[in-house]
């Protein structure tokens, strides 16, 4: 069966109190380029793919991942993140290494970072 959504191409949306920190995270440390920036928010192009950064008077974060990557080499990509300024988050009750990445049974790799507004970013390598 195909979705009713085919061929639509699926963007991501997070949202900030204050875009200017936000799009220093966004652009300036994870490096996606900005393409419009308006009143409501700014599109971001992020490896190919739209993401949508919602400006907002109040945010309340989630207490989950909301926006996440999948990567081919997750400690790779953990260290360009931490040269870039940006560290992984530590949870307690979860068992992770010193750069935040905790490993699964099935082999799937996991770290969390937040931005600026304290959304929870997730970026993972999948068992191969």
């Amino acid at each position: 069966m195909t979705s009713p959504l085919h061929p639509a191409i699926m963007v991501g949306f997070v949202a900030t109190t204050d875009a200017a920190r936000s799009r220093a995270f966004y652009e300036g440390q994870l490096g996606f380029r900005v393409v419009s920036d308006d009143g409501y928010g700014m599109m971001v192009e992020a490896n190919g793919q739209t993401m949508r950064i919602q400006k907002l008077k109040t945010l309340t974060p989630q207490p989950f991942t909301v926006l996440g990557w999948n990567v081919d080499d997750l400690a790779a990509t953990a260290a360009r993140l931490a040269a870039a300024g940006v560290k992984g988050e530590h949870f307690p009750g979860v068992t992770q290494n010193a750069d935040g990445i905790v490993d699964f049974p099935d082999g799937t790799r996991l770290m969390w970072m937040k931005d600026p507004d304290g959304n929870i970013l997730s970026v993972a390598q999948m068992p191969r």
